[in-house]
């Protein structure tokens, strides 16, 4: 109704570079230091918005990435209350991250600052919306937002202490405290050796190249796959071979403050006898190479959690003991 003035709608971008770094704008003796975004203009999305910002402010052509925060506040000086799209930009590799520039006579600057400094460094009424989104990030979830305040069953943002009180004082309905409980990430992997005993481990072709892996990966148990299945199907889908996992040698589970557990289930796959290697098919889309190694090479391999597990393992497998309880590849 034209007596009934509609919330302005803005967002804001998250900007990385690939350190982890957040790009904070300042303007010197003028404003308070910002995050990249602006106000949503006439039939604009936010996400469309938010690219147009980038590339008329920064002469950045980005896209907006993953929603990771809502934030409401109440009316102000305008009278008008104020809704706030916060997105993931980047991370930017560097060629991009040092490509940034501004209009013509504008005197702003880019700084890449430690989350925690840009933190510091923001106004009051930003720098929350900046932790939740992180948090977000980090949790692979979402965070909603009431002036900053992550809300009672906010999925990301929310205190553990906070929710910890509010689960205790019945103070969340059934979907909030869903929604607020630590999510944990599954994985199954399986364990092959050679008849000469050399483990076989693989190089993939996303994230981190340099370090290898045990055959696996994650548990699609949105779909109802249980972890046997799971372990199946990604070494079939990986290596092109039909192998059923042997027995359970070991569950992991490791954590990093600030992310969701990781579980991961480790299957014996047996001895693969010189035959079966020479059928292996790897899926390029995942995978680069194979190898077999010795046990006293994984440490210039694989990171040392998983090292751990492996060593674990291939110990539970020779005595017969398991399936073992690790944290972090530790018994």
């Amino acid at each position: 109704m034209p007596d009934r003035p509609s919330p302005l709608v803005a967002v804001t971008g998250i900007v990385l570079d690939a350190r982890g770094r957040v790009l904070v704008l300042t303007t010197p003796g003028r404003t308070d230091p910002q995050l990249p975004g602006g106000a949503v203009r006439a039939t604009e999305t936010p996400e469309e918005g938010l690219a147009r910002a980038l590339r008329e402010g920064l002469n950045l052509v980005r896209p907006a990435g993953r929603l990771l925060a809502v934030d409401s506040r109440p009316p102000g000086t305008p009278g008008r209350s104020l809704v706030v799209h916060v997105h993931l930009v980047g991370p930017l590799p560097a060629s991009q991250a040092t490509a940034i520039s501004f209009p013509v006579g504008e005197t702003t600057e880019a700084r890449w600052l430690p989350p925690e400094a840009a933190c510091a460094l923001l106004p009051a009424r930003v720098a929350p919306r900046l932790r939740a989104a992180l948090a977000a990030l980090h949790t692979g979830s979402f965070a909603h937002l009431v002036d900053g305040v992550p809300q009672p069953g906010s999925p990301a943002g929310l205190d553990p202490a906070r929710r910890v009180a509010l689960e205790h004082s019945g103070a969340l309905d059934p979907a909030s405290h869903r929604a607020s409980r630590p999510k944990a990430v599954t994985a199954a992997s399986v364990l092959f050796t050679g008849s000469d005993g050399r483990v076989l481990l693989v190089q993939p072709a996303y994230g981190r190249s340099d370090r290898w892996n045990l055959p696996g990966g994650g548990i699609d148990s949105d779909l109802g796959e249980i972890p046997r299945a799971a372990a199946r199907r990604e070494v079939h889908e990986e290596l092109g071979l039909d192998l059923a996992p042997g027995r359970l040698l070991a569950v992991n589970w490791s954590h990093k403050p600030g992310r969701p557990a990781r579980i991961r289930f480790l299957y014996d796959g047996g001895v693969l006898d010189a035959h079966t290697l020479a059928r292996i098919r790897l899926d390029a889309t995942e995978l680069l190479q194979w190898r077999t190694v010795t046990p006293e090479e994984l440490p210039g391999l694989v990171k040392p959690s998983l090292r751990r597990q492996i060593t674990a393992c291939l110990t539970a497998r020779a005595t017969g003991a398991g399936p073992l309880e690790l944290h972090a590849g530790r018994p």
